[in-house]
């Protein structure tokens, strides 16, 4: 894959609007984590986006502070890390065995999404099975299922993270300011 291949823009998504409305630009060269972490960016880049559970897995698995120090140095001076962080620490007290099922579609295309959490005893994390059933001919079919660990952060812990990998102007937006159902997280790649 060339480098211009590796920056093929993004879809559109919350993550991109809110850091296209922050750096009041379109045509953003935004990258995934993910992409950051598996191999290094050709060119700086304008955002680095990370995904719903992306920052509480790799903070279970004790990657959190290289990959946000890897999106630091892939960022342009001014760049942005948007990242969305479900807020946990509060539940985990309750450790609710799943949130509300997500539907989406409608008639035969309906989908449902199911997240079914299993805490652990200290409550500072949880295993993660998420499993979306599609209609089938007669009865609703797995069409796929992933599981994962992830550790509960509370704002505090992302804002320190964030702070510790270099990144200055740390903000947390909420839910109502982002239009991101999870609160969003914006950092810049400092100059």
């Amino acid at each position: 894959m060339t480098a211009a291949e590796d920056l093929v823009p993004v879809p559109e998504d919350p993550l991109t609007r809110v850091a296209s409305a922050v750096l009041g630009e379109d045509g953003l060269q935004v990258v995934d984590l993910l992409d950051v972490v598996d191999g290094p960016a050709p060119n700086p880049v304008d955002v680095v986006r990370a995904g719903d559970d992306l920052l509480p897995m790799l903070a279970h698995e004790n990657a959190l502070p290289e990959a946000l120090r890897l999106a630091r140095r892939a960022l342009r001076p001014g760049g942005l890390l948007v990242a969305a962080v479900p807020e946990l620490d509060r539940l985990s007290r309750l450790r609710p065995t799943a949130p509300p099922p997500k539907v989406s579609g409608h008639g035969r295309d309906r989908q449902v999404t199911v997240q079914l959490w299993d805490w652990s005893p200290d409550g500072e994390s949880y295993a993660l099975e998420v499993v979306r059933l599609v209609r089938g001919r007669s009865t609703w079919e797995v069409a796929n299922a992933v599981a994962t660990r992830h550790r509960v952060l509370s704002p505090r812990q992302v804002s320190d993270e964030l702070s510790a990998a270099g990144f200055s102007s740390v903000q947390r937006l909420s839910p109502a300011e982002c239009g991101h159902p999870l609160p969003v997280w914006v950092a810049v790649a400092p100059a």
